[in-house]
């Protein structure tokens, strides 16, 4: 077993959007992948899923967004995460995004945003790389 430090990753289903299952999955593949995983469930308010952030001390919060809501739900859980205390968190996720949004969001401090039949080791390899840049900065 390695020394390492496992990575704790928050996976986070925001809104009133009830699918599920791509949060599910991404969830199972960190777990399998040697990640400390977090899922919230269905329904979370922003407050919600930043309050869980600081209180469970992740990394990582990876939000599942399928509603069109996340020109609002990213940028405001990154203001909370920010006002927390918590902006060395990594804030990703993935959804039904247009390519503009996503510029956008990014050029926001979001982390890297992922549309649906992306390959869960692509996200894998994302937060992997982006902790192991953490680690020597």
């Amino acid at each position: 077993m390695s020394d390492e430090r496992k990575i704790r990753i928050l996976v986070a289903k925001p809104g009133l959007d009830g699918h599920d299952r791509g949060a599910k999955v991404i969830a199972s593949a960190f777990r399998d992948a040697g990640f400390e995983v977090i899922y919230t469930g269905l329904h979370q308010t922003p407050e919600m899923i930043v309050a869980a952030a600081v209180q469970e001390d992740v990394d990582v919060v990876a939000m599942s967004v399928l509603s069109g809501a996340h020109m609002t739900l990213f940028p405001r859980v990154k203001k909370l995460l920010d006002e927390a205390g918590a902006d060395q968190v990594l804030l990703t996720g993935g959804g039904i995004i247009p390519e503009d949004d996503v510029a956008e969001l990014e050029r926001r401090g979001i982390g890297r945003l992922f549309g649906p039949g992306t390959p869960t080791t692509t996200a894998i390899e994302y937060v992997n790389g982006w902790f192991a840049a953490q680690q020597t900065s």
